[in-house]
């Protein structure tokens, strides 16, 4: 079965409803993979995969649950190439979050990355803190799990400002890769050395 196959069948699955009510959807859990390929520390498997579905979800067979599994890992380790590549890193949905943010697949998309760094927040703001929290203020913006906080609120007062930091998502999750796995002499992870 070819991956944009099993894509779909996971996509199918995540989406259903079937799941725990905190499982993340497929949109969600696309971000939630994309934060922990670009975590300074390995999150093991097991832990993200229980994590991602919340509680075990209720497996029509073994070989249903090998394929999910195995398709999220798999994912999981795609959207990590693609960030060492040269190429601009594509998110799955557009960069908008649309008449209704709550809705969107952008804020999905942002929740889920937020709930992956929130696995190991510690981690994250290890090191250069500073510049870690300013890469990650356009998904937090998309996110809305902030929107209390002052300094948020001054920032969805302004629409084009919310608009534009959304459309530098991609290009702050390549910083964002760089910045921890990049060689500070080379500039660029050893992925990148050989092109």
């Amino acid at each position: 079965m070819s991956f944009a196959s099993r894509l779909e069948k996971l996509q199918a699955f995540l989406d259903a409803d079937d799941l725990h009510e905190e499982a993340l959807d497929y949109m969600a859990g696309h971000g939630f993979l994309t934060a922990l390929a670009i975590a300074p520390t390995v999150v093991p498997e097991r832990e993200w995969l229980d994590a991602l579905f919340a509680e075990p979800p209720a497996w029509a067979n073994d070989e249903q649950r090998q394929l999910i599994e195995d398709t999220l890992c798999e994912l999981h380790s795609r959207i990590a190439s693609e960030l060492a590549s040269d190429e601009e890193f594509e998110l799955p949905c557009d960069l908008d979050l649309g008449d209704e943010p709550d809705y969107s697949d952008l804020r999905s998309w942002c929740v889920g990355f937020m709930e992956g760094v929130f696995m190991r927040e510690d981690d994250w703001f290890a090191e250069q803190e500073e510049t870690v929290s300013e890469l990650l203020l356009p998904v937090m913006v998309g996110s809305g799990l902030f929107d209390d906080q002052p300094e948020f609120v001054e920032i969805n007062r302004e629409a084009e400002v919310v608009d534009e930091m959304l459309e530098h998502i991609p290009d702050t999750l390549t910083q964002l890769f760089l910045l921890f796995h990049a060689p500070e002499d080379k500039g660029k992870p050893a992925l990148l050395q050989r092109h």
